[in-house]
């Protein structure tokens, strides 16, 4: 690891442990993130990592990004994925398909912190297969695009100012370009945002359902080209799964902040349960999970800019990260007992965060196929 990403990580590290670690507990159990927390994070420069330096961003790679991430994650895990969501998955998508126009308006409010952003995929009916179940739709009619339908799931939603929405745009009969990428304002007439969920876990990091009724959205506001927005999506998808590899690490990491020094402390028949064999194996699987985790995402993170990466490595990346972290989790709630089993303390809550990074960004079932297919693919090819 570079010594520039360690300094990095360091500047990371000092400002979530002084200004995010101390709210951890209550945003978990309010499910409030605290609304200047954006601000706090936008002053920090870390909302624009990878935006160049000339929109006001910082011009670093991804993997900046990613410790970016593990490091918010490692304080507070839907802090993490709350600024993953507004960073990368909107700003940095917005950032690389908006012309010239849309990037002056809308980058420097979401740069700062003063405005937050979501992007909008998923619906009731449309997860997995988001591009053939989409049935949110938009009709163009004189110059403005009108709108109906539902989004669902969508983080950052109750409380976002801009959105980057998919909706259909021609008849589904005629493939994947019939998809189309829209710059959604909250302010527009026929918008509006549902009710906070309740959710599992990633508490604080808000979750909502948006409805279009007859919402009339500008034509300068189509992100891309008409139709084009599959390749918007799919483009997208794999520097998300890298991003959200770094709330894994973050939560992995956590956890052993955690588990060791406890395990130290934690005395039972007159010595420290450090001393067990046992105690030893488990906190030993659990540094290798991570360990071996963050070496493949930060391999990834270190060639996604200057190597044509394979989506079935993003896919790899996410598919083991997510999995570990949520096992790493359990055995830390395994490790501390009883006490790792109340509300209370935290394993609990680094366990529930975890969950959603094996269902988020297509599910740990959808990257195994992608992964799968790709295999078969070159193998083919080659022969």
């Amino acid at each position: 690891m570079s010594t520039d990403i360690e300094t990095f990580r360091e500047k990371v590290k000092e400002f979530a442990s002084s200004e995010i670690a101390p709210h951890a507990a209550k945003i978990d159990s309010d499910d409030e993130f605290p609304v200047d927390m954006w601000k706090k994070i936008g002053d920090a420069n870390l909302m624009g990592v990878t935006i160049p330096k000339e929109y006001g961003g910082l011009g670093l790679s991804y993997l900046h990004h990613v410790v970016a991430t593990e490091e918010l994650s490692r304080a507070s895990g839907s802090a993490g994925f709350a600024y993953a969501a507004h960073s990368n998955i909107c700003l940095d998508n917005l950032y690389k398909n908006a012309n010239e126009t849309q990037r002056k308006k809308y980058m420097p409010g979401l740069i700062s912190g003063e405005q937050v952003g979501a992007l909008a995929m998923s619906e009731p009916d449309a997860g997995s297969d988001v591009v053939g179940s989409m049935t949110c739709h938009a009709e163009l009619k004189g110059d403005v695009w009108v709108a109906n339908g539902m989004k669902r799931w969508i983080t950052n939603g109750p409380y976002a100012d801009t959105f980057i929405v998919y909706m259909r745009t021609a008849d589904k009969s005629e493939g994947s370009r019939t998809i189309t990428a829209f710059l959604v304002e909250k302010s527009m007439d026929g918008f509006t945002q549902g009710p906070k969920k309740d959710k599992l876990g990633m508490r604080g990091a808000g979750n909502c359902e948006l409805f279009f009724k007859d919402c009339e959205i500008p034509t300068e506001n189509v992100l891309g080209e008409v139709n084009q927005g599959v390749s918007i999506l799919m483009n997208g998808l794999d520097s998300e799964r890298l991003l959200l590899c770094g709330g894994p690490l973050g939560i992995m990491q956590a956890a052993i902040d955690l588990v060791v020094p406890y395990s130290i402390e934690r005395e039972q028949f007159g010595q420290s349960i450090a001393n067990f064999q046992m105690v030893q194996a488990k906190l030993a699987e659990m540094y290798t999970r991570l360990s071996a985790s963050r070496a493949m995402v930060y391999s990834l993170g270190e060639q996604f800019a200057t190597t044509k990466t394979r989506n079935r490595d993003a896919a790899a990346a996410c598919l083991f990260s997510s999995e570990s972290s949520t096992a790493v989790s359990l055995d830390a709630i395994q490790l501390m007992g009883g006490r790792g089993y109340m509300n209370e303390e935290i394993p609990g809550r680094l366990l529930r965060d975890s969950k959603i990074y094996e269902i988020g960004g297509g599910t740990n079932e959808i990257r195994k196929m992608i992964i799968a297919r790709d295999l078969i693919k070159n193998c083919k090819s080659a022969s």
